[in-house]
This record gives structure tokens, sequence and C-alpha cells, in this order.
């Protein structure tokens, strides 16, 4: 069941972040990675990944040359787990 109201770019990129944290590791997942599983362009990535830090669900790092990497915060991965309760 999910949020007509909900940009489906946030929810697809809180799913891969989601099961990047389960199967991951340690590690972070690549920003090229996440784009490719959530099926969505870098730019619009990059822009869903903005309003997630910014709500502090998730944790992203980008160096100069574009590259990075982004993983759920705590509370994101408490918010991903009520979203996608069949994912966990």
């Amino acid at each position: 069941m999910q949020d007509p109201d909900i940009d489906p770019a946030i929810l697809a990129a809180l799913d891969v972040l989601c099961q990047a944290g389960r199967e991951g590791g340690a590690s972070p997942w690549s920003l090229a990675k996440i784009a490719k599983r959530a099926q969505l362009p870098m730019s619009v990535l990059r822009r869903v990944l903005t309003q997630l830090q910014s709500a502090g669900l998730a944790d992203v790092a980008i160096d100069e040359e574009g590259r990075g990497h982004a993983s759920l915060t705590q509370a994101g991965a408490e918010l991903a787990a009520q979203v996608f309760p069949d994912s966990a």
C-alpha cells in the first residue's frame, strides 16, 4: 500500500537503500549501483538523496568528481521497515 502523494522516485530510492542495508554489509552502495537498482537517472537520484538527507533519513557522500555512496540512517531504516514490511 503506497501513498499516491509520495514521489515514486523517493519510494524507489528508499526501497533500494533498504536492500543495500540488508545486503551491503558494512560498506554503503555507490550512487551508480543505487541508480541502476532503483532505475532512476542520476540527476533524479541525487535530488531524492538530498531530500532524504535533509530529512535525516540518509547519509550521502559525494566527492568532487560526482562519485559517491549513500546509506540509510537509523531513522531511515526504521521508516523503510514500516513502508516496505515485506522486504525485511
